[in-house]
């Protein structure tokens, strides 16, 4: 008579490095915070007295808008350019491409240079029948501020717009012709939903980048916003080490926040792609891409037995 064999308790695998190079890397963060906290070449009194000065909370106001007011106007541009570069038109294609082209192989410092110099090159525009005056403009620092920013920004989004785009597959388009969709139609119900999942990653990162890039406009000059503000509290301090400090703290803050917010909209747009796989099919697809997809829920076997 065959005995039943005893069960099998599996032990996870022990990784003694991952804890001794965990153990190092807190050590060596925490000499670095003793060590931060006793030098007092980081200003530490003048960056508490100035984290929440209200020139510095003003200036974070006007770094914000700068930043949700170029990309707005980044998106929109960023769309009718990808627009061009699929259209069958090779003048809009070809277009399309000079700008990506000078765009995006120029620094953004150099173009918004450029921009602050718009008023001594040009006074007005001619159109033949009348002249267009440019000094509303070019008298305005955040005008331009926004105008440089917005102009570099519809480059990389028109990529990333025509890349969501593409990853349609055409029998999708083709599926809602048969059914008599107009071409607004297939874009609003069937294209676009399906390339969000591609477009809101890459847009939020840009996003966040963009924030970060404000921080250039003092090139225009604009000195308003928040890296400009605490450099003009900082020289008349002497002390720019704390104010940097002060800087990068908000910007922290400020991406920190935006990040969060990216996530729950990336979970949202991903909710149309959830795989429903039983455990010997995780199993497998994990195996086969050396990890887990996160949108996957397990089912058990019996369940795709009963469909």
């Amino acid at each position: 008579m065959s005995t039943r064999p005893e069960r099998i308790n599996a032990k996870p695998l022990r990784h003694p490095g991952r804890w001794i190079l965990a153990a190092i890397l807190l050590a060596l963060a925490v000499w670095f915070a003793i060590g931060a906290a006793r030098n007092e070449a980081y200003g530490w009194p003048t960056y508490f007295r100035y984290l929440f000065d209200t020139r510095i909370v003003t200036a974070a106001g006007h770094t914000l808008v700068i930043t949700i007011l170029a990309m707005l106007a980044g998106v929109i541009g960023g769309v009718a350019l990808a627009v061009m570069r699929m259209s069958p038109n090779p003048i809009f294609r070809a277009t399309s491409w000079v700008y990506l082209w000078v765009f995006r192989g120029t620094p953004v410092y150099v173009q918004l240079i450029f921009w602050g110099l718009l008023g001594s090159i040009y006074d007005t525009i001619n159109l033949g029948f009348t002249q267009v005056p440019l000094e509303p403009l070019t008298s305005s620092a955040f005008a331009l501020a926004v105008l440089g920013l917005a102009l570099n920004e519809a480059a990389y989004m028109a990529e990333i717009v025509r890349s969501g785009v593409s990853s349609v597959p055409e029998g999708q388009v083709e599926a809602s012709k048969a059914l008599g969709m107009s071409w607004a139609q297939t874009m609003r119900r069937t294209v676009l939903p399906q390339a969000m999942r591609i477009i809101i990653p890459p847009t939020g990162n840009e996003f966040i980048s963009l924030l970060k890039t404000s921080s250039l406009v003092v090139a225009v000059p604009y000195s308003l916003e928040l890296y400009g503000r605490s450099m003009d509290i900082a020289a008349a301090l002497f002390e720019p080490v704390p104010m940097l400090l002060v800087a990068a703290t908000w910007y922290l803050a400020i991406t920190s926040v935006l990040m969060v917010g990216q996530h729950f909209l990336e979970k949202r747009f991903d909710r149309g792609a959830t795989r429903q796989l039983t455990a010997r099919q995780l199993a497998s697809l994990a195996d086969a891409e050396g990890t887990i997809p996160h949108n996957v829920r397990v089912i058990d076997a019996t369940e795709t037995k009963g469909r």
